[in-house]
């Protein structure tokens, strides 16, 4: 995430947000309510919003549901958390530095994208369990899509994408590797499988037959993380067909 535009954005729709008085008093007047509006039109301010949701998002996923909505102004809680998004980017480093191990932190944002992609509206509003499931079924559709096969998924189609075996008329195969016929070469292309089929039976089969349970989000995370990197060898594989 680019900090220091993303803090001017936010720094921007705080001050677009700031509530004036449009109560009339004094000699003559007789205030029965008081309103208020913001220092810039709403239009304005809704076009701000969307932009500030998308830092949201990435900062403080939850502020739906974090932060109470005002019953006065529809603004409140897009403001509260712009707040807290800008403290949030501004200290971030201090904080885990006095209250933690300063441990590397892993991001959903920045795994592979087709990951991300999967799970990215989901997970945005706690749904993490779906969001998971998102991720199997994109890149599911994205192996599919590399090695041009509608016949075959899941599991069955990362076992003969990344199988040793020449490729056939209608079965592409996917190489992480040049083919030397090397120890290493035959690794990498066990592996792929071996973790295909962990994330498989692993992963996609529980959640399928446990609709009723939700992860935590830890969990999911770790869960998209495994699926990252199958998406990566995927991505970057170099398809062999027949030609």
């Amino acid at each position: 995430m680019n900090t220091e535009w993303a803090i001017a954005e936010l720094d921007k729709f705080i001050t677009m947000t700031v509530m004036t008085n449009n109560s009339r008093s004094g000699p003559g007047y007789v205030s029965i309510t008081h309103t208020s509006s913001t220092a810039f039109s709403d239009v304005d301010v809704t076009k701000q919003a969307h932009v500030v949701e998308k830092i949201f998002g990435q900062v403080i996923p939850h502020w739906r549901t974090d932060i109470d909505l005002s019953k006065t102004n529809r603004w409140t809680r897009h403001r509260e958390a712009a707040v807290r998004a800008r403290e949030e980017l501004l200290r971030a480093e201090e904080v885990r530095e006095n209250l933690g191990e300063n441990a590397p932190a892993l991001s959903a944002a920045e795994l592979h994208p087709w990951i991300w992609g999967g799970a990215q509206s989901l997970w945005q509003s706690g749904h993490y369990r779906e969001a998971v499931g998102g991720a199997i079924r994109k890149l599911n559709a994205e192996a599919q899509n590399k090695v041009g096969r509608r016949d075959v998924s899941e599991a069955d189609l990362f076992r003969q994408a990344f199988s040793m075996d020449e490729p056939k008329v209608g079965k592409s195969r996917l190489r992480r590797m040049k083919n030397d016929g090397g120890d290493t070469y035959k690794s990498v292309q066990r592996g792929a499988m071996t973790l295909a089929e962990g994330v498989f039976a692993g992963i996609r089969n529980p959640l399928s037959h446990e609709v009723d349970q939700e992860l935590s989000e830890q969990e999911a995370l770790e869960y998209l993380a495994a699926l990252s990197v199958l998406a990566r060898w995927v991505d970057q594989s170099d398809v062999e067909a027949v030609s």
